[in-house]
C-alpha cells in the first residue's frame, strides 16, 4: 500500500522568462531570444506528457518587439493545459501605444488574480504595476515609478533600477485579503511574481521587504515562486520557500523549465536543463 505522502496531490508546469524575439543573440548577457521558439516546444513537449493541473509562465513572454506575440503565443497553443501567464519588464518592451494592450494580448483576465486548485490558492501578482516601462512617458502612474526609483537611488539601493519594479500599495493590500480569504479557507497558498524578493539583489522587486514581511506573518504561505534574475536562486525564511526559476532565454543549447509536485508536506521540483531539482518541505498547516 502507497503511504499518502508518495503520491502527489496534483503537479504543475513552470517555465520562467523565454523573452522570444526574432533578433541576434546578445552575448555578452548569454541570451538568444530566438531560440526561444524551439525551447518552449520542447518544454511543452514534456508538459504534454504529463497530467498537469497548469503550466505558468513567470514573465518576460517575449523580449519586445509587439510581433513576437505572434510567433510565440501560438507555440503556447500546443500545450494541451491550462496556461497561467504573468507580466514581465520585458513584454512592456513595446512601442507605446501598444502598452495599454498587453494584458489582453496575453489572454489573461486580469493583471494580477488568484487561483485556488485542490486546496492550494496561487496567487499571481503584477509586478509592474508601479514601474518606468508599463505606462507612457507623461502618465501619472509613470512619475509616481520615476519618484520611486528616484527615491531608491538617493538611498543607494542595491535594486534601484530601471528593469524592477513594484506591486505597489494597492496591490499589497489585495494581497493580504487574498491571503486572509486563503486562511479562512483552510487553504496552503503558493504566491507568483516575476520579480524576486528574497534573498535580496539587484534583481530584487522594490517593494520586496514588504512582500517578505507580510508572507512572514502567514504560515499558510508555502512558496513564492518568480523568474527575472536569469541565474535562478534560493532562500527560505519566515516559513516561506523563496524559489527564483532560471531564464529559458539564456545560453544557446541548454533548456530550463521544470515540474513541480505538490504533496502534503512538500514540494518536489524536477528540473529540466539548467533548472536545478530540489524538494521542500512544508509545515503542517494550521487553523
Amino acid at each position: 500500500m502507497t503511504s499518502p505522502s508518495s503520491l502527489p496531490l496534483f503537479r504543475f508546469g513552470v517555465v520562467a522568462d523565454p523573452q522570444y524575439a526574432a533578433i541576434e543573440p546578445i552575448p555578452a548577457l548569454d541570451r538568444y531570444p530566438a531560440l526561444s521558439l524551439d525551447k518552449l516546444g520542447e518544454a511543452i513537449a514534456e508538459f504534454n506528457r504529463h497530467d498537469l493541473a497548469f503550466v505558468v509562465t513567470l514573465g518576460d513572454v517575449i523580449d519586445g518587439i509587439w510581433e513576437s506575440f505572434d510567433a510565440i503565443l501560438p507555440v503556447y497553443e500546443t500545450l494541451r493545459h491550462q496556461h497561467h501567464i504573468l507580466l514581465g519588464n520585458h513584454d512592456f518592451a513595446v512601442v507605446p501605444e501598444r502598452l495599454g494592450s498587453v494584458v489582453s494580448r496575453l489572454g489573461m483576465p486580469a493583471a494580477n488574480y488568484d487561483v485556488v486548485h485542490a486546496g492550494h490558492r496561487f496567487i499571481l501578482l503584477n509586478g509592474n504595476a508601479v514601474s518606468v516601462h508599463a505606462y507612457p512617458a507623461g502618465d501619472p502612474r509613470r512619475r509616481e515609478a520615476e519618484d520611486w526609483l528616484a527615491r531608491m537611488r538617493a538611498e543607494g539601493a542595491a535594486n534601484g533600477e530601471t528593469w524592477n519594479a513594484a506591486i505597489g500599495e494597492e496591490q499589497l493590500a489585495w494581497l493580504s485579503r487574498r491571503l486572509d480569504a486563503a486562511k479562512l479557507e483552510g487553504e496552503r497558498v503558493i504566491v507568483m511574481n516575476h520579480y524576486p524578493v528574497y534573498p535580496p539583489g539587484n534583481h530584487s522587486g522594490w517593494d520586496s521587504e514588504r512582500i517578505v514581511e507580510l508572507l512572514s506573518r502567514h504560515d499558510h504561505v508555502a512558496a513564492y515562486m518568480n523568474g527575472h534574475d536569469h541565474a535562478g536562486k534560493y532562500g527560505f525564511t519566515g516559513g516561506t520557500h523563496y524559489l527564483n526559476f532560471k531564464g529559458m532565454v539564456d545560453t544557446a543549447d541548454t533548456n530550463a523549465y521544470a515540474l513541480v509536485a505538490v504533496f502534503p508536506d512538500r514540494l518536489q521540483v524536477t528540473g529540466f536543463g539548467r533548472e536545478e531539482s530540489r524538494t521542500l518541505m512544508l509545515e503542517s498547516l494550521t487553523r
